[in-house]
């Protein structure tokens, strides 16, 4: 494993808390701004209750949740040990003064962002949230869907503009879920270029190589598409399917006006992983336990690969379980390490830059 730091947006290094007292600074890989890192979150000191960060166990999820069932055999094996390389973290930096909802006083924030899936159970979330008053962040992507014409289509646009009203915040996730696979060496002064495969759409499965203004037209695509069916501005911001980034692709993302989110390392909800392995109940428990205040959580709007489905049935004690601990809810809007990228007076107007 290439050596590196844990670094965040504002080029800091994260307490040593977030990752563990056994964590090995100088063997973590430093490819996004919250940095990728290390093995498994224990739960208790039994080996069957251990849970990989972020999506460690679930590639069956990840890679086939567009075609329905897993992967099977040695290639699901194969690509349990691909993606057990690039689990995604992010960091937020120490607590920031909010009301909690019951009242006055402080409370500890989290931000909850929702990935597009296959959207079946997105009416239900939605009323979980709208029912407990919890505004998320939507990272989507034009995903198969198991009812209408994707995630993105006509079907589900009465149901984005809907969020919108609700006052939840959209980002982009790229157009076709596309993956970053590598950067391509380039030389001495000219552009870098990308391996990257969608897992949607047409070209799902094939492998392209893009210039970083191709990646930003992918970028670019969803956020248009949030802002004609939603009536509201996404943020400039995004998230890299499975969380896969390097230095370059930031950079290139960044330039052209995208800021990276990852998530924490107890915010890995794990709704990619298999239910006969990580049943909700022990999802649950992880999440009340490890959970703290600034992090930064990730479910999906639907897993194709997941037997029993995450949500409702873990969303809902969950949200109870931590504002009855004093956490309150905030959208990335909000985020102390985002708000500053975000409110700058540039602006963002995503598919208006030069070609």
């Amino acid at each position: 494993m290439a050596s590196g730091r844990l670094i965040t947006p504002n080029g800091s290094e994260p307490p040593r808390w977030l990752l563990g007292s056994d964590t090995n600074f100088a063997a973590v890989r430093s490819t996004e701004p919250f940095g990728q890192a290390r093995g498994l979150a224990n739960l208790g000191s039994d080996p069957k209750n251990q849970l990989p960060p972020g999506g460690a166990a679930a590639p069956a999820a990840r890679l086939s949740r567009f075609r329905g069932p897993g992967l099977t055999g040695g290639r699901a094996f194969v690509a349990m040990v691909v993606i057990a390389m690039f689990p995604c973290y992010s960091w937020a930096k120490g607590e920031s003064d909010a009301k909690a909802a019951a009242g006055a006083g402080s409370c500890k924030p989290v931000y909850l962002t929702l990935d597009t899936g296959h959207m079946e159970v997105a009416p239900l979330i939605a009323d979980v949230l709208n029912k407990h008053q919890v505004k998320a962040t939507f990272f989507a992507a034009n995903e198969r869907t198991k009812t209408g014409d994707g995630s993105l289509g006509a079907h589900w646009a009465p149901w984005w503009k809907a969020r919108a009203a609700e006052g939840h915040e959209f980002a982009s996730h790229t157009w076709d879920h596309s993956y970053w696979r590598g950067d391509i060496p380039s030389a001495s002064g000219k552009p870098g270029q990308f391996r990257i495969r969608p897992s949607a759409g047409p070209a799902e499965g094939k492998d392209f190589t893009w210039t970083g203004g191709q990646y930003c037209q992918a970028l670019d695509q969803a956020s248009v598409r949030l802002q004609e069916i939603t009536g509201k501005k996404p943020l400039p911001l995004f998230r890299a399917p499975g969380g896969k980034t390097s230095p370059r692709l930031l950079a290139a993302a960044k330039s052209c006006g995208y800021a990276h989110v990852g998530w924490a390392p107890a915010g890995f909800l794990g709704d990619e992983l298999p239910s006969d392995a990580y049943p909700n109940d022990l999802l649950l428990q992880k999440a009340l336990r490890d959970i703290r205040s600034g992090d930064i959580l990730l479910a999906h709007l639907g897993i194709w690969s997941r037997k029993d489905a995450w949500a409702p049935a873990v969303l809902e004690p969950l949200l109870t379980g931590l504002k009855s601990r004093g956490f309150c809810f905030q959208t990335l809007r909000e985020h102390p390490a985002y708000k500053a990228w975000i409110d700058a007076p540039a602006g963002f107007a995503p598919g208006k830059r030069e070609k």
